[in-house]
């Protein structure tokens, strides 16, 4: 290492000298060899990095290699491979949707994970229903910073944790760049990746066009995604910027349907349904306002909008019922359509600042949100008996619901670094959330008229230490919490009620780990987890005065997951002889995971079943993952 500075060094200095010669002499430039540095990323984030801190959080870095992922197939797996206990559910193929789960959230659509691109939220309804329909091409994606359970102080709801895209930055010194990757694939797969980026004056941009199409694995699932993304940025002077922004991602997917365990078994590719489609488009525009009003003070205010749909036309059924003609009708039958239409309006301010209490160096973030959040949902459409993505209608909607949630939030969050070595970081967060739900249920005698509000605070705090220069103890106990979704209190029909005291879902993480890197050969994160779900929402039954059975829609029980979360990594070349120019890395991410309901119950026929020792639901008990790096 001691060899590298001094190379380093030797450049610079013959730089200079260059330099002060040719201004001396002539004003040509000389261009020097390039210098290639060779080194390995951190694995974890900063204490601090722009409005954000970390400091004694469980988090992770994972940058969009594509020696490592497969980025053009949108390979969430081979992505986040890294990453240990991370669940992830292939649930297309085609990388279309982005579906994680860790420590006992549900992974459909990230549903528990407050996901985020350049700091703004892509969930489709934040709190109401949170599920993610947007989806970035991964070839776009500069770094992803994942913080677990103890993201809820900074970022807000959800026991996943939180995971920002952060997407690529343009190569400042052009005025003009260019970038394209077409790729083939199995299946008639194509994915066409084309970017564009450059400065010009106080402006960069940088835009990109994503196309991607298939068959799929199985028969009738084939696929067109389409994806689109604009930024351009302006810079006032060394301390403002504003930037402008514009996502979409859109595609239409055919479902093959589902299978019993008898016919995967008999044929796992084999398809049930050849009329079902799935579209969801999704449009994000947003502002990002930064402002530094000193080394120490800087200032960042998003303002961002989403506003799209998703749309199905399906034929219902068991996986054992095929979809062939009906003899009486000498069609085929009619399908389901539903639809969502999303519109929102979320607003986020933090404002960071490093200062000094007596010789403590201390850093404050602070901030504040609003979001209002608006799905107006028709479900159970009579569509056509065509086979082709129809929308069209035959009958109206049996469900037609306006949906609301206004969410407001501020948070404050600090570290006090004790000693050079030692450092606390205490946090709160107070929440305010009203949800509304208005309309027709096509076989109720009355409308859905449905209103709560409620408002909370969240406590936690962080501890790190710094054991050796490269290695580091951390803990964080933090609060958590997931609203309940609109469905946990919408009425499916006559015969359900719903709670009208019915809770969002509370508790808590706690983390306690060592990381860090011995020598140059291995390097590590080893971390031990406790999360507490309480009022997880479900449905049991009830009898009524008369002794009739109703469905009842409330919060059934509480469940926990604990376990070990560990990464490993080797390196055979490198760790061994420093100056080689050339590594290979050996890399291990495994993840214990003990989830269990330890009370409630469930309805189960119409008998309420008890959950006491039962898995949560999609939580595996072991994850391992081993790969090799070549460098």
């Amino acid at each position: 290492m001691k060899n590298f500075y001094k190379t380093l060094l030797t450049v610079v200095i013959t730089a200079g000298v260059t330099q002060t010669q040719a201004q001396t002499t002539s004003k040509d430039t000389v261009k020097l060899d390039s210098v290639i540095i060779k080194e390995s990323r951190s694995k974890n984030l900063p204490d601090v990095s722009g409005q954000y801190i970390f400091s004694g959080k469980k988090t992770n870095i994972i940058y969009a290699d594509p020696g490592k992922a497969n980025l053009a197939g949108n390979n969430a797996r081979t992505l986040f491979s890294q990453v240990p206990g991370i669940n992830v559910w292939e649930m297309d193929g085609a990388g279309l949707q982005l579906n994680i789960g860790t420590r006992g959230t549900d992974m459909h659509r990230s549903i528990e994970t407050n996901i985020r691109q350049n700091g703004y939220n892509t969930n489709s309804d934040v709190v109401g229903y949170p599920e993610n329909h947007y989806n970035m091409p991964f070839q776009a994606i500069g770094e992803v910073q994942y913080v677990r359970g103890a993201s809820s102080l900074q970022f807000g709801s959800q026991f996943g944790g939180m995971v920002n895209f952060k997407i690529k930055q343009p190569d400042t010194t052009k005025t003009f760049g260019f970038e394209s990757e077409q790729t083939t694939g199995s299946n008639r797969f194509f994915n066409s990746y084309n970017a564009i980026g450059g400065k010009i004056g106080k402006v960069s941009y940088y835009a990109y066009f994503d196309a991607r199409t298939g068959d799929g694995w199985r028969p009738d699932a084939a696929f067109n995604y389409r994806a689109y993304y604009a930024n351009i940025k302006y810079q006032f002077n060394t301390k403002g910027s504003l930037s402008f922004q514009f996502s979409r991602s859109d595609y239409v997917q055919q479902i093959a349907g589902g299978l019993t365990d008898a016919m995967f078994n008999a044929n796992s590719r084999q398809s049930t349904r050849f009329r079902n489609f799935f579209k969801p488009a999704i449009n994000i525009p947003a502002v990002i306002f930064n402002y530094n009003f000193s080394p120490n003070t800087r200032l960042e205010i998003t303002a961002h909008s989403l506003f799209g749909e998703r749309s199905s036309v399906q034929y219902i059924a068991t996986s054992n019922v095929r979809d062939t003609v009906n003899k009486t009708l000498l069609t085929y039958n009619p399908r389901q359509v539903d639809r969502d239409h999303y519109k929102s309006f979320t607003t986020e301010a933090r404002l960071l600042t490093n200062y000094n209490i007596g010789n403590v160096r201390s850093t404050l973030t602070t901030g504040f949100r609003y979001a209002n959040g608006s799905t107006h949902r028709q479900q159970k459409g009579v569509g056509t008996t065509g086979t082709e993505f129809d929308l069209t209608l035959v009958e109206d909607y049996g469900i037609d619901l306006d949906l609301n949630a206004i969410n407001y939030a501020a948070f404050a969050e600090n570290i006090f670094r004790i000693t050079n070595k030692f450092s606390v970081t205490p946090g709160v967060r107070f929440e305010g959330i009203k949800t509304t739900i208005n309309g027709v249920v096509n076989n109720r005698s009355t409308d859905v008229n449905y209103k709560r509000d409620r408002s909370f605070p969240l406590f936690g705090t962080g501890l790190q230490y710094q054991v050796t220069n490269n290695t580091q103890l951390y803990g964080n106990f933090s609060q958590a919490y997931r609203p309940y979704i609109y469905a946990a209190v919408t009425p499916a029909d006559q015969l359900t009620i719903v709670d009208p005291n019915m809770k969002d879902s509370k508790g808590y993480n706690a983390d306690l780990g060592y990381r860090g890197k011995l020598g140059q050969a291995f390097t590590f994160d080893v971390n031990g987890f406790f999360v507490r779900f309480n009022n997880r929402a479900g449905t049991l039954t009830m009898q009524d005065a008369g002794g009739a059975n109703h469905l009842y829609l409330t919060t059934i029980g509480n469940a926990e997951a604990k376990g070990i979360e560990a990464y490993t990594e080797l390196s055979l070349i490198r760790g061994f002889n420093p100056q080689s120019g050339t590594d290979i890395r050996l890399f291990n991410t495994l993840a214990y995971t003990h989830g269990r309901y330890v009370s409630g119950a469930i309805n189960n026929a119409g008998v309420n079943a008890s959950l006491v020792g039962h898995k949560i639901e999609g939580t595996p008990d072991w994850t391992n993952r081993t790969g090799l790096t070549y460098l």
